[in-house]
């Protein structure tokens, strides 16, 4: 299949168009960007400018990626949005360009991105994230692999979501949810262990019930969070997950959500 840009779109003359591409109609791929290989942008698709897709990534009806960051403090510094290799964006999803913090937005491999979501400037959204219709995030979240966020939930700037946590629909994430970890609720709550999911993803036994202890002595306990850190550190086998949960906890700005 070769390369198939609909006599209505509009192509920037020094955009990047990789092999077999499908450029849908009203489209417009703006300065600076480059599309790779099997990626399919579809009807009125927007890229304003410094997008860069890899290859088989797919954009939704009306998604617009790469427009101004919506930070007053923003200058017109060149500031880009990366999407990962065979990620999904969904119909008018938004993605905003990076600030001089890091100078980019990013998503990485493998995501499906629902619809009408938001990804503000600074967002870093890690492999194989799953983001549920209507999400929106504020500038400089950052969610690890393989975390889910149902529909409806909205995430505070500079929050952190952990890898394989689970944030049900509806929640307001104003701190940190660590991983491994099932969350929901406005105020957001947490509910336990993300068992089912960890199962499903092959966790071994061992490894999900240290996780249940450590679960349980920061968050179950009459401990504050120095004492269950030291219990953790003197008790638990140090399985790489573990260190990931304990490491996460400790590297919190915002406080973690309890």
């Amino acid at each position: 299949m070769s390369t198939v840009i609909h006599e209505t779109a509009i192509v920037h003359p020094d955009a990047k168009i990789g092999r077999d591409v499908e450029i849908g109609p009203w489209a417009i791929v703006g300065e600076d960007c480059t599309i790779g290989d099997g990626c399919k942008l579809a009807a009125r698709v927007v890229l304003e400018r410094h997008v860069t897709l890899a290859p088989r990534v797919r954009v939704g009806i009306g998604s617009v990626l790469g427009g101004d960051p919506q930070d007053l403090k923003f200058k017109g510094e060149r500031t880009t949005v990366e999407i990962g290799e065979d990620t999904v964006i969904r119909e008018y999803t938004t993605i905003n360009r990076g600030t001089s913090q890091s100078y980019k937005t990013t998503v990485g491999k493998g995501c499906f991105i629902m619809s009408y979501v938001h990804l503000a400037h600074d967002n870093h959204i890690g492999n194989h994230v799953i983001l549920g219709n209507n999400v929106q995030f504020a500038g400089h979240v950052t969610v690890h692999d393989r975390a889910i966020v149902s529909g409806q939930s909205g995430a505070h700037q500079f929050v952190k979501i952990g890898a394989y946590a689970f944030v049900g629909g509806c929640s307001r994430i104003a701190k940190d949810v660590p991983p491994f970890v099932k969350a929901v609720g406005n105020p957001i709550k947490l509910y336990g262990l993300n068992s089912i999911g960890l199962q499903r993803n092959g966790f071994p036994e061992a490894v999900i019930r240290e996780l249940k202890r450590a679960y349980r002595m920061f968050f179950k306990s009459e401990m504050n969070v120095s004492q269950a850190r030291a219990k953790a550190a003197s008790e638990l086998q140090m399985f790489p997950e573990v260190e990931t949960f304990l490491r996460f906890l400790d590297d919190s700005d915002r406080g973690v959500v309890v």
